[in-house]
């Protein structure tokens, strides 16, 4: 199973709880876990993260299309079943066409498309007012998960090492 992760899965980390000055360990394993095809993210997101100009946007740089998918042909079916999905679900207009801008969109539509699991901080909602990964997800039928579930599943481990 490879996991698809959405932009607020590496700003969360680096704001929170696995900062990249004091938890290298998880940045480590996110590039070991991408080497063996397991972890990944696309283009839109590394985007979103380079518009950041921070320590994130140097880390998610050195990464490069290995990590930060490009769109393929296959994706373009993907596309368009998330677009008719989005349109028929009753929510405003304006929370629509901001999907369809954005790089959920995108993610979703390669999580479809490539069989891939969203690794996601977002939570369904009931809302017509913003189309949230969750709600596209459950209404297409691809798995999402937590961060924190993935780490789990995967059986991730940062253990602290000697102080250097």
């Amino acid at each position: 199973m490879a996991y698809l992760l959405d932009a607020n899965i590496f700003i969360q980390a680096k704001n929170l709880h696995y900062g990249l000055d004091f938890c290298p360990a998880f940045w480590e394993w996110l590039i070991a876990s991408n080497a063996n095809g397991t972890v990944l993210s696309i283009e839109k997101v590394g985007d979103e993260i380079a518009a950041g100009g921070d320590e994130l946007s140097n880390w998610a740089a050195q990464r490069g299309d290995s990590f930060f998918l490009k769109p393929d042909t296959a994706l373009l079916q993907g596309l368009g079943t998330v677009s008719v999905w989005a349109n028929g679900q009753g929510y405003e207009p304006t929370a629509v066409n901001t999907f369809l801008q954005v790089a959920d969109y995108y993610l979703v539509a390669h999580a479809l498309t490539h069989g891939h699991t969203v690794v996601t901080h977002e939570i369904a909602s009931a809302s017509t007012k913003r189309i949230k990964i969750p709600n596209a997800c459950i209404g297409l039928n691809i798995k999402f998960m937590t961060p924190y579930e993935m780490l789990r599943h995967e059986r991730a481990r940062f253990i602290l090492g000697p102080q250097t």
